[in-house]
């Protein structure tokens, strides 16, 4: 067989999860989670994402933050799934749990899992925000210029972001997290270039992937340093405020680029695409062949790859391959960038 040079849309994208991974394809996601016992558990869902079938999904630079909004409220699903077979049995319900049931009775997961998410959104927007722009601003004393305080507050918000980053890239949960995030994007990127779904194939594909939400992260950062630079208030509070109020402006904007990136490979995407694949090598880590089974069992959930490669690429996948494939003696290979 052949092999495929040039990357094609396959429309899935994912998320690692605690000891699994999602995977999504249109209405459709699919949780795999590795179980103590050693087993593979997947669970298969639809969505019905925030205003769905409404058209405001379908405008440029809106439809974008209805995306962040979904990914969000998702990957808290998932997350949540995964973390229901890690969970301390002999743990004792204490008061926040009880008054949480007597609440709101059987939404109480929902219910926390909305405030956790909403706290968590408020704290992000506090740290990467409004936070640079409170420290650049002791410095407005002793520097006349608008537009080099505006570059400065940008430069500190990118570089406590990629700090945030490396600092908890050294923990060990999120260690392993990440290796489940790299075997997401080998699965996709296996795919993409037109290959058989294998682990040997998996294993042999990049880590590295341009629609990854580290690349979109880093674009929130970028566009909102040009944003920043050209809308410009005196008011102290208002300043705080326009931040606040341009953040969906700011997702819909990088969803676009994101969106862009993964559909097109030209020289201009490919420009714009480095600095978050760069980044990636911190979110991404190598996975070992357990979290590749994982990832292809929640692939397979949701998504037809034989029928994908067919209409694709334009071979059939004939399944005595598979076997060849994962038993074939190969030279090795490097993982591509």
């Amino acid at each position: 067989m052949s092999r495929k040079k040039k990357t094609h849309y396959s429309g899935i994208g994912g998320q690692a999860v605690l000891e699994g991974i999602m995977m999504k394809n249109k209405d459709q996601y699919a949780v795999a989670v590795r179980k103590p016992n050693g087993e593979i558990e997947v669970e298969v869902e639809h969505y019905i994402g925030v205003l769905q079938g409404s058209r405001l999904k379908e405008i440029p630079f809106i439809r974008g933050v209805f995306q962040f909004l979904d990914s969000m409220i998702l990957g808290m699903r998932s997350l949540n799934f995964s973390a229901s077979f890690y969970e301390d049995e002999d743990a004792k319900e204490t008061v926040t749990d009880k008054a949480f049931h007597k609440l709101f009775k059987d939404k109480a997961d929902q219910a926390l899992s909305a405030i956790v998410m909403v706290f968590s959104l408020a704290l992000a927007i506090g740290i990467f925000m409004v936070l640079p722009y409170f420290i650049t601003s002791r410095f407005s004393e002793y520097v006349r210029s608008a537009s080099f305080m505006a570059i400065l507050e940008g430069v500190l918000r990118i570089a406590i972001f990629v700090l945030y980053v490396l600092s908890i890239s050294l923990m060990k949960d999120i260690r392993r997290l990440y290796m489940y995030h790299g075997a997401e994007h080998k699965c996709i990127n296996c795919i993409e270039k037109g290959r058989p779904l294998t682990v040997r194939n998996v294993m042999r594909s990049s880590k590295q992937h341009k629609r990854c939400g580290t690349s979109f992260m880093l674009f929130v950062m970028l566009v909102s340093v040009v944003l920043f630079f050209f809308i410009r208030v005196e008011n102290p509070v208002y300043r705080v405020l326009i931040r606040i109020a341009l953040i969906p402006v700011i997702a819909g904007i990088s969803y676009e680029i994101i969106r862009l990136a993964g559909r097109s490979n030209n020289i201009l995407v490919r420009i714009i695409s480095a600095p978050g694949m760069w980044l990636q090598r911190l979110t991404t880590k190598e996975p070992d062949e357990s979290m590749v089974q994982v990832a292809i069992a929640a692939v397979e959930a949701v998504f037809d790859w034989k029928s994908y490669l067919y209409e694709t690429f334009g071979y059939e996948i004939d399944d005595s391959w598979l076997v060849d494939d994962e038993q074939a003696e190969q030279p090795a290979e490097q993982p591509e960038t």
